[in-house]
């Protein structure tokens, strides 16, 4: 949850303050409660703002306890420039909030805030209503989740082990305009240092690694070719190697290509990339580490926006198949999706109980193990920040992942690369609209409908929504 900042502005006249004081702070109480009561940290105003000293002296403070999200909070009529200079000396994003009581003109004193604010381009949201109402309280929370999301990118560096995979022009984006747009650092690393690492990594963690990965998932189906007990553990180093790097260069996400040279000549980033976004290993629970398959950067990007909206692993895959007799799209990438999604459970053996290592296809001669597995079923938000003309848009939708029965499972997945995680998505989307307007062949989901945190996260970023319906 986000941390909330609340003021509550009042009427600059002495004797209407007192007489009024009683009545703000009985309101702010209530906003105050229910906005705890949903998970919020909220930090409070010292005093109301009813002079031009507190304007300025309430806002600092609460701009240095390093809230996401400052609530500027209405329940009576107030001086507008006080708020003014409240938002002078708030640094972030502002939402101006009004309670709907016919006893004082909390709306008006919004109003005529907000227009001010208008007229000096300072970028602000309006909401109004009871505290007592849900959706009120998941409105401000779903700005508060925005800002927290696109605060956590500034000062981030993304790690990209390898260059453009491919000729994948929508897997590279341009590094001033994420300095510029977001924030965030790039750190180039050779793919060499995994390799390096990885000889270097300790054999008794991969050797225990593997016998882990042995008892715990629904089976290591070696072939003695393209998926030994040596390259299992070479992939499990591997993972080892990006951990270790990832704590060195100090890397808030990162990205590795991959392909070709790693799945040629030393081995798939399968195992790597998935346990990376997991919120487990053979260690125990850990946080998940966004890693996107052939150095997406925009799909890492995304991955890392829903990350913080969501706080779940975040998924990553192709868009490898619309079956329109069914109207559903196998959303299928090697090895790539996160083992999380085989059950989404809090117990990584049930989630594990669903996975297999399969030896690699054809594509990838150095080999390795597939993570194979089937996403379980639930309502997903799918989004992808894609760019168009070189401006970035969000295009995002609705959407669930279905099962059906093992053999329509198996047959569905046979249909495309089985050995990979497949995920069986529906989506709120119609295929000519889909495939005529989105802009990668990569896409990225979590569990729930997160689209009003998302929305409000694109107007945070000034960046255009492309929102796709039936």
């Amino acid at each position: 949850m986000a941390r909330i900042g609340v003021m509550s502005v009042s009427d600059g006249r002495d004797y209407v303050h007192a007489g009024i004081a009683e009545f703000i702070e009985s309101a702010e109480d209530r906003l105050v409660a229910e906005l705890r009561a949903a998970g919020h940290e909220v930090i409070r105003g010292a005093a109301q703002i009813s002079t031009n000293a507190l304007a300025g002296s309430v806002a600092r403070e609460v701009a240095a306890a390093g809230v996401d999200l400052t609530v500027l909070h209405y329940a009576v009529w107030a001086f507008p420039h006080f708020t003014m200079l409240a938002a002078g000396a708030t640094p972030g994003p502002l939402l101006l909030l009004s309670n709907i009581d016919p006893v004082q003109p909390g709306m008006v004193g919004m109003l005529a805030a907000g227009g001010a604010l208008d007229q000096i381009g300072r970028t602000h949201t309006r909401l109004w209503g009871d505290p007592a109402d849900t959706e009120l309280i998941e409105a401000i929370g779903s700005q508060a989740s925005a800002a927290a999301a696109v605060s956590s990118l500034r000062g981030s560096t993304f790690g990209r082990f390898g260059g453009r995979p491919m000729g994948m022009n929508t897997a590279v984006a341009n590094t001033d305009q994420w300095q510029r747009l977001f924030g965030i650092d790039v750190e180039e690393i050779d793919q060499w240092e995994i390799v390096r690492r990885a000889e270097q990594a300790d054999a008794g963690e991969a050797k225990g690694a593997r016998e882990w990965l042995e008892r715990n998932t629904a089976g290591v189906h070696y072939d003695g070719v393209k998926l030994t007990p040596e390259l299992l553990e070479r992939q499990i180093r591997s993972y080892l190697a990006v951990r270790e790097l990832i704590d060195e260069w100090r890397l808030d996400f990162s990205g590795i290509k991959g392909q070709p040279e790693l799945t040629q000549y030393f081995a798939t980033m399968d195992i790597t990339e998935a346990f990376l976004n997991d919120p487990y290993d053979w260690n125990g629970p850990k946080q998940p580490h966004v890693c996107a398959t052939e150095a997406d950067m925009d799909g890492a990007l995304t991955m890392r926006l829903l990350q913080q909206i969501a706080h779940t692993p975040v998924l990553f895959a192709d868009v490898r198949h619309y079956h329109a007799d069914r109207d559903i799209w196998d959303l299928c990438n090697s090895g790539q999706h996160a083992t999380w999604f085989a059950a989404r459970s809090d117990e990584p053996t049930e989630n594990l109980a669903n996975v297999h290592l399969y030896p690699e296809v054809f594509f990838f001669p150095a080999g390795g193990a597939s993570v194979h597995h089937l996403a379980a079923p639930g309502r997903m938000t799918l989004a992808r920040l894609t760019r168009k003309d070189g401006d970035y848009r969000m295009q995002l939708m609705l959407g669930d992942f279905e099962t059906y029965d093992q053999a329509t499972n198996e047959s569905l997945m046979k249909q495309s690369t089985w050995e990979w995680p497949h995920a069986f998505a529906r989506l709120d989307a119609r295929a000519e609209d889909f495939l005529s307007r989105f802009g990668a062949n990569h896409i990225h989901a979590v569990p729930g409908d997160h689209r009003a945190t998302v929305r409000a996260t694109c107007d945070l970023l000034d960046i255009t929504l492309d929102e796709f319906t039936r």
